[in-house]
């Protein structure tokens, strides 16, 4: 049994998803989305994959990413009530 990093590829996810990076040393946030890894041939690469081999973009940081899906869905109120 794995995470749910293990189980799901670069090519499983919707085309509005994100993925987000938050820098472990320095926690600097960046966002990535699918057609952003599909450009670097990581279709068909683990997400767990993708977070081991990622590292920070600051200068002089290269600390380990972690990895996290943001969702984007909609939030509906709640129309009704008790009759």
């Amino acid at each position: 049994m794995g995470n749910w990093k293990e189980k799901l590829q670069v090519n499983d996810l919707s085309e509005d998803s994100k993925l987000e990076m938050q820098c472990r040393k320095c926690n600097h946030v960046r966002y990535l989305t699918k057609a952003d890894l599909i450009k670097r041939n990581a279709g068909q690469r683990h997400l767990n994959y993708i977070e081991d081999r990622s590292q920070c973009i600051v200068f002089g940081c290269k600390g380990k990413m972690r990895l996290s899906l943001t969702y984007t869905h909609k939030v509906s109120a709640f129309i009704g009530g008790i009759a």
